[in-house]
């Protein structure tokens, strides 16, 4: 949704400018959190209630939150209650990670596998793409039958598919035409 991204925009550069003069790691951590919070569909409804103040809003969701919070996270949290924006945590969130993997010189690697793969076998594919990618990577591995063998690995808009499925379409293609 554009204009979901068009407003989490200021708020993920703002939050970041603040990550970056502390622990941008401690940053990254809480603000994952508090997306995978906010987008709960009953936090969701119960955020969206008009009987509640913002103080209750705030105080519950940042009750919801394992992670030590900062005043400057309470701040930011009361800042998207008041403007009604904190639907958009999870964009922003989703922003605040392509910033911080920006300022690395990293990216995402969604590695979808036809079977489970060891830690040794991430690890090793991982060190394989970012030679191919040129950049480091960082991994998020599901899997996925209907590959039948293989992986299928996005990063950015750049798709590598190597799985048998792939193949066989391709093949399938080809006889067809």
């Amino acid at each position: 949704m554009a204009e979901l991204a068009t407003i989490a925009r200021p708020y993920a550069e703002a939050l970041f400018r603040v990550a970056k003069a502390g622990n941008i790691n401690a940053w990254s951590e809480l603000v994952s959190e508090m997306a995978q919070v906010a987008g709960n569909a009953e936090v969701q409804a119960f955020v969206s209630n008009p009987k509640l103040s913002d103080a209750q809003i705030s105080d519950t969701f940042l009750s919801l939150i394992k992670s030590p919070v900062s005043q400057e996270a309470r701040n930011f949290i009361g800042a998207l209650v008041e403007n009604g924006r904190l639907a958009a945590m999870p964009e922003i969130g989703v922003q605040f990670l392509a910033l911080k993997n920006a300022e690395e010189g990293a990216a995402d690697a969604h590695i979808t596998s036809a079977f489970e793969l060891s830690d040794a076998q991430v690890t090793q594919l991982v060190a394989t793409l970012e030679k191919k990618f040129g950049r480091k990577l960082v991994p998020a591995v599901t899997v996925d039958n209907s590959l039948i063998g293989g992986v299928r690995v996005t990063v950015g808009d750049e798709v590598l598919d190597t799985s048998v499925s792939a193949k066989l379409q391709k093949l399938h293609t080809a006889l067809v035409s």
